[in-house]
């Protein structure tokens, strides 16, 4: 079983930014779209954003368009999320996440293999 390893999470206030890392262990790190999601308390898991494995084209959900950027390093297997204007509804576990050639970027139920999350905590 893969296991992705999130990094950079923490507690900032409304305004700052925050950069996400997360190593993706596999051995075609091209092959596989790479998302980002988040969990609020009482909520459901969410889709941020992702990068489509063919084309590399991103996809953002609406309340981070323009915000939040994906990014990744092939070399280094590495997917970011670098999130500017942090604000308190962005509190949240963020997990990312790797699909096998997925075309789905949105669809939670379609990725193969998820991190433990980490912890962004916005304050007002």
């Amino acid at each position: 079983q893969v296991q992705l390893v999130e990094s950079g999470g923490g507690l900032v206030q409304a305004g700052d930014s925050l950069r996400l890392s997360c190593v993706v262990p596999v051995p075609t790190f091209s092959s596989y779209t790479l998302g980002w999601f988040r969990q609020a308390p009482g909520k459901e898991r969410e889709f941020v954003g992702a990068l489509r494995y063919y084309d590399g084209r991103a996809y953002y959900t609406d309340s981070v368009k323009g915000r939040f950027a994906i990014s990744k390093d092939n070399a280094k297997k590495t997917v970011y999320l670098q999130m500017n204007s942090l604000k308190p509804e962005d509190t949240a576990l963020y997990y990312c996440a790797a699909d096998w050639g997925g075309l789905r970027v949105d669809d939670v139920h379609e990725y193969d293999y998820w991190g433990q999350g980490t912890q962004v905590t916005v304050s007002s």
